[in-house]
């Protein structure tokens, strides 16, 4: 998945009634002191939702949250993604983080922006600036209603494409470079947080302040392909210090989506809700249509429902056993016990479950070393759950530092030529990305 954090960067100028009731499901108090009571019990619409379109993607990223790289013959048709859009200006959804794969090989994807724009649900999509030309950052400056992420995960060549595949930071540098000729001020460069690219934050923010962007970072997930690479990619004890202390000084002009709130045991919260929203106000919905609680816990264990069933994305939203588990009270286990609990709240849910960590247990990353305590006690690594599906282009075999084999994808090349108008037209159960497209 081309890297979407799933929670709000901003809970100010929506549509969404905050004041609104709790769904039936939810228990608890009916009028909480604080907002982020509110939100733990759950809101009866969420206030965004990612929606990965597609699997399909030109790149095969090591830390793919979703294992992306060949289309899903049985994703949701245009007609079907209209239809979720329907529902989602019913339900009052301010936007949605449109993501991948790389959602911009869709053939529909223009239709589906222009067409969810025209119905005053906001697009904020991600993508790795391959389709992102001088024409088409043109036709984006003059939209109200979308907005623009470029993944940038290092900030020099090296560092970037050692994870997103040769010539990847060529291609986000050159989408930048339209954007910001075509006069689209504050369109986001997103970074996923790695060991390698915490040394270059000053410069990812240069970067962004050259081209009149805004930096956002998000945490790296052990999901998807991250499962295999995490214990190489994610940030040193000393790193997450560091970030914290970079966050601190930066938070105010720099975007995280409530991705680190466990590093408030640092010392004060970092701006933002600080709540893993999952099932509460955000969640996912995939390219076949399956809801899941949270875009970084792909897995049967939290998914909520489907969008084709009987009574679509509403029904699976307000009423579903999952959500209506998640929107209850959590314990937060043995975490409650530290005086950090309250702004923590025990971390991140996907990066517990596929560590094979107890959900009511500390963060894996956990600041006070609770979480590498509980990684020596866990289960054996065999019982460690593994997401669901794999998307991967033609792989190639490799081994960790331990030893252990792992896949990792074989990048696919980023030089596309268009499609010749007498080519014949593409098969809807085509599952080749760059289908109708010359290398």
């Amino acid at each position: 998945m081309t890297l979407l954090d799933a929670r709000p960067d901003s809970l100010t100028g929506t549509k969404q009634s905050f004041g609104r009731s709790a769904p039936p499901a939810t228990t608890g108090p009916t009028k909480p002191g604080r907002l982020v009571d509110l939100f733990e019990l759950g809101l009866d619409s969420p206030i965004c939702l990612t929606w990965e379109l597609t699997y399909a993607c030109n790149l095969s990223c090591v830390h793919c949250l979703s294992s992306s790289g060949r289309r899903d013959p049985n994703e949701l048709t245009t007609a079907e993604a209209k239809g979720v859009i329907d529902e989602l200006e019913r339900m009052q959804v301010f936007y949605v983080n449109i993501g991948g794969g790389e959602p911009t090989v869709r053939p529909d994807f223009w239709e589906l922006v222009d067409y969810a724009s025209e119905h005053h649900v906001g697009v904020k999509f991600s993508t790795n600036g391959v389709k992102i030309s001088p024409e088409i950052a043109q036709r984006l400056v003059k939209s109200d209603y979308v907005d623009v992420q470029i993944s940038l995960d290092g900030a020099t060549a090296d560092v970037n494409d050692h994870v997103r595949g040769p010539g990847s930071f060529d291609t986000a540098m050159r989408a930048m470079q339209n954007l910001f000729d075509a006069g689209f001020e504050n369109f986001k460069i997103s970074v996923v947080c790695t060991r390698q690219n915490i040394p270059q934050l000053d410069e990812f923010k240069a970067i962004a302040d050259r081209y009149k962007a805004q930096l956002r970072l998000t945490r790296l997930r052990p999901s998807g392909r991250g499962a295999d690479v995490w214990d190489d990619l994610h940030p040193l004890p000393e790193q997450q210090k560091q970030l914290y202390d970079w966050l601190v000084a930066h938070g105010d002009n720099v975007l995280t989506g409530d991705s680190f709130f466990h590093l408030s045991a640092y010392g004060d919260a970092l701006p933002g809700l600080n709540l893993c929203g999952a099932g509460r106000v955000v969640c996912l919905i995939d390219p076949v249509g399956d809801v899941y609680a949270c875009p970084f816990a792909i897995h049967e264990e939290f998914l909520a429902g489907n969008v084709r069933s009987e009574g679509g994305f509403q029904e699976v939203w307000r009423h579903s056993e999952l959500f209506g588990r998640l929107r209850n009270p959590q314990t937060g286990g043995a975490c409650t016990s530290c005086q950090f609990f309250d702004s923590c709240r025990g971390g991140c849910m996907a990066a517990k479950f596929f560590t094979g960590l107890p959900l009511d247990g500390p963060d894996p990353e956990c600041v006070r070393g609770f979480g590498e305590e509980a990684l020596t006690k866990r289960k054996e690594a065999d019982s460690i759950p593994k997401p669901d599906g794999d998307h991967s282009h033609s792989t190639v075999r490799g081994s960790r530092r331990d030893g252990k084999p792992v896949t990792k994808a074989r990048p696919v090349s980023l030089t596309l030529s268009l499609r010749r108008p007498d080519a014949p037209p593409v098969s809807a159960c085509e599952i080749d990305p760059l289908a109708g497209f010359r290398p």
